[in-house]
Order: C-alpha cells, then sequence, then structure tokens
C-alpha cells in the first residue's frame, strides 16, 4: 500500500489496523492519556531535541535516533502517520527527522488530532505499547542545514532561508536569544499562514499555498531552507514545501537560538 505525504482523517480510518502502519501521536502527555487514535503510539516531543543552552532543538546524535526509533519498532516495512494536538509541529519535526535518516515512509495526517476528532472518527483512551525492535540510524546531510552552510550560502540566488516565526520576532521587537532580528536576506512567512483555521488546522489549498510561497520568491527552481526559533515551526513548513514537491529543502535545527546567540553571525532588522 502506498500512501500520500498529507493524508485526510478519512482516507487513514479506512486504513488503521494494516500491518504495516505505526500511527505517532506527538500531542501533550495528558492529551494522549485522554483521547488519541486506535493503535496510535505516543512518543515524547523531548526524546527527538537535544539542548545544549542556550541552543535548543539541536539534533540529537545518531545513537539517540537509534534508540528512539527502535523503540517504536520502526523497521523498512513500517509506514509512519503522524500527528499532534497543536497544528502539525511536533509531528512535522518528527518526519523531519525521520527524511533525516533517510527514512522516507511517513506521512502527516491533515489537521491532526483535532480534524479526526472534531469530524467524528474513533477515539480511544486504550494506551499501546509499540513492538521495540533495533532501528540504525544515520544522520543523511540532505534535509539539514547548520550555521555555516548558511553563512556559506548566504545572499546566493539559488538559496532561499525562510523564516517561518512571528513578524514580531523576524523584526527583532520579540526576542528569545541574546539578540533579535533575522538572518540577512531571509523572508518572513508565518507558520500558521500556511494552515487552514476553518478546516481544523489541515493545510490550505495546493494553489494558495503556491500563491503565498511565491509571492515571497519562494520558488521550487530555489534551494530553500526553514527556520523558526528551533526548528519545531519551521518543520512543519518543510513538510508542507515537500508535499508541494519543492525538491531541495533543508531545515536548521537550532534555528534562532543557535544564530541569534551567537555573537559572530549577521543580523538585520
Amino acid at each position: 500500500m502506498t500512501y500520500p505525504l498529507i493524508i485526510e482523517p478519512k482516507s487513514l480510518e479506512a486504513e488503521i489496523g494494516n500491518n504495516d502502519l505505526l500511527l505517532v501521536d506527538l500531542s501533550q502527555a495528558q492529551t494522549y492519556v485522554q483521547y488519541h487514535l486506535p493503535g496510535a503510539v505516543f512518543l515524547e516531543y523531548a526524546w527527538l531535541v537535544h539542548i545544549e543552552q542556550p541552543r535548543m532543538g539541536l539534533l540529537p546524535d545518531a545513537a539517540q535516533l537509534s534508540n528512539v526509533l527502535g523503540a517504536l519498532g520502526l523497521n523498512d516495512n513500517t509506514h509512519v502517520v503522524a500527528y499532534d494536538d497543536e497544528g502539525g509541529g511536533r509531528a512535522c519535526r518528527f518526519l523531519w527527522t525521520l527524511d533525516v535518516v533517510g527514512f522516507k515512509n511517513f506521512s502527516l495526517l491533515n489537521g491532526g488530532l483535532g480534524a479526526w476528532a472534531n469530524e467524528g472518527h474513533n477515539v480511544t483512551s486504550e494506551i499501546f505499547f509499540p513492538d521495540k525492535g533495533h532501528y540504525e540510524a544515520s544522520i543523511q546531510t540532505g534535509p539539514l542545514a547548520d550555521r555555516q552552510y548558511i553563512l556559506d550560502h548566504l545572499h546566493k540566488d539559488n538559496v532561499a532561508i525562510l523564516d517561518t516565526r512571528s513578524p514580531q520576532e523576524y523584526a527583532g521587537t520579540k526576542v528569545f536569544a541574546q539578540r533579535g532580528g533575522h538572518i540577512p536576506g531571509a523572508v518572513n512567512i508565518e507558520w500558521t499562514e500556511a494552515m487552514d483555521k476553518s478546516r481544523n488546522m489541515r493545510l490550505k489549498p495546493e494553489n494558495e499555498l503556491r500563491e503565498l510561497l511565491e509571492m515571497h520568491g519562494i520558488t521550487p527552481d530555489k534551494e530553500v531552507i526553514t527556520h523558526c526559533q528551533t526548528h519545531h515551526r519551521s518543520a512543519h513548513t518543510y513538510i508542507m514545501l515537500k508535499s508541494l514537491g519543492y525538491e531541495k529543502i533543508k531545515g536548521y535545527p537550532g534555528s534562532w537560538s543557535d544564530w541569534g546567540n551567537d555573537t559572530s553571525t549577521p543580523i538585520e532588522h
């Protein structure tokens, strides 16, 4: 069975119970205990990120990722469907992490737990535990951009830096690091601009997303580097771009907590 990258609740409900499906819930723990999709296993978001104060949201090493993915029972025959209760940021950070380790069989539940529950699909409070296995994670550089990579590619015509923080963070009037502002040349599209609030936070229709991106010069011919404060919100943007067929996309783990806390990096306001 082949599943789309963005899967609708109605389509997923027909597939629940298939042996190849692994439903991964990245909601708040208290939400998962109350209700979740039938068969879904819980994944604590903190296990997907590494912290070196004041830098947050860094990528864990291969050993930690191997432990996490092995504990989920991930194998080559698995197809992962991830969701959360907050618009898809945590779920997409997980899917981006899978991309980083070269695991390609994954989908995002469009609208997440909200769309699923609000539209009358079955939920349960039964706790499900994965069949633990062994997974050997190997970090691939393709989906990754670090500080040095960005410094080396500043102001290149074929590279676009997409800052998905709020306009206030972008302008430097709201500061969550040693310095405020944005990476020189970066364009700002707040991550929630991709969401349709009238349809349970699903991604907006493809034509609307393309129009939004191209209005800001984010075109498929460019390499696009997404970032926010930690690469949580911008992971959602990464998956959105992937769903539109953008082929040259990278995420910046650590994001502004890395850039803004390094006094040697250039910034604009």
